[in-house]
């Protein structure tokens, strides 16, 4: 960090949490990281050594408590699939309101929060809705907040990389709607970069920033390039989305615990076309190319 700080992290046992925890610790003492549980501490253990807190999201005394002594806080808490035990308002709104208290009470000098490109509180979608009603508690709150909306984030190891290269080393690819959605990968650097730049801003911004990869492509050639660094040339076969949407919802009536929920399956769906200008330019952030972000995620060299 370019000034003496310690920053909280949140939910920094996840891919990014914990490329971003291992960035920070490289200055002794600039990172706390908060985990739910001892399996989740263990992990942030695996990658770098610092102060880790277990305690529950929603604890405003707990997280109080571990606020203190700390300048700035990064919320990476969230889902995009619900699940009996994990609901979205919980996950997203309580998390969000009860930080916003602890980091005012803590003296926190400014708050950024990891929100998905289209959350709106406005949205149909079930996800969507609740991130942008998380956003307006952390916007509406006493500590500034900058709020970084990203698209699908590929990180080594994480589950889109895994996901992508898994349809780009297929034979055969049932796609829904023919893989017509648009998508924007971030490369997850790109992502720690942005979140470190918001961080080190001599003014804490306030407010949300949109920011996707360097290209916007439709999901079927996302598939094509992945797939060329592998030599592969997946056959994909076209399932009508009205058709596929049927079968998740049949799912989730069928399955206690569903593979897929409809909410989860519209944010997968939903077209992500994004100008990136503003954010990059407020962040100084210059993206990395996309076939750099395949080769290193999803390529041969990747597993």
């Amino acid at each position: 960090m370019s000034s003496p700080t310690k920053v909280l992290v949140t939910g920094a046992n996840g891919h990014l949490g914990r490329g971003l925890v291992a960035r920070l610790a490289a200055t002794p003492g600039a990172v706390r990281a908060v985990v739910r549980s001892q399996r989740a501490a263990d992990q942030v253990a695996a990658v770098a050594t610092v102060d880790t807190r277990i305690l529950d999201y929603t604890d405003e005394q707990a997280l109080g408590e571990a606020a203190r002594g700390c300048t700035a806080a990064v919320h990476l808490v969230g889902i995009i699939k619900e699940t009996r035990s994990a609901r979205y308002a919980d996950a997203h709104e309580a998390t969000c309101a009860t930080l916003a208290k602890a980091a005012s009470a803590a003296g926190l000098e400014r708050i950024v929060y990891l929100s998905i490109f289209g959350s709106s509180p406005r949205s149909q979608n079930a996800c969507l809705a609740s991130k942008g009603r998380a956003e307006q508690i952390l916007l509406g709150g006493s500590v500034p907040a900058c709020v970084l909306r990203v698209p699908m984030v590929l990180g080594p190891g994480d589950f889109a990389s895994f996901s992508l290269r898994r349809q780009a080393t297929s034979r055969v690819l049932p796609l829904p709607g023919g893989g017509r959605t648009l998508q924007q990968p971030i490369d997850s650097r790109d992502v720690i970069r942005a979140v470190c730049a918001a961080l080190e801003r001599p003014a804490p911004i306030s407010g949300a920033l949109d920011l996707g990869g360097p290209e916007c492509l439709s999901h079927r050639r996302l598939v094509a390039r992945a797939a060329a660094l592998h030599g592969r040339s997946p056959t994909v076969l076209s399932v009508p989305l009205g058709l596929a949407r049927a079968g998740v919802a049949l799912l989730e009536r069928l399955l206690a615990e569903p593979p897929m929920t409809a909410a989860m399956f519209d944010v997968l769906q939903h077209d992500d076309r994004i100008d990136t200008e503003a954010a990059c330019k407020e962040l100084d952030l210059e993206l990395t190319p996309l076939d750099d972000t395949l080769r290193a995620t999803v390529g041969p060299e990747s597993r």
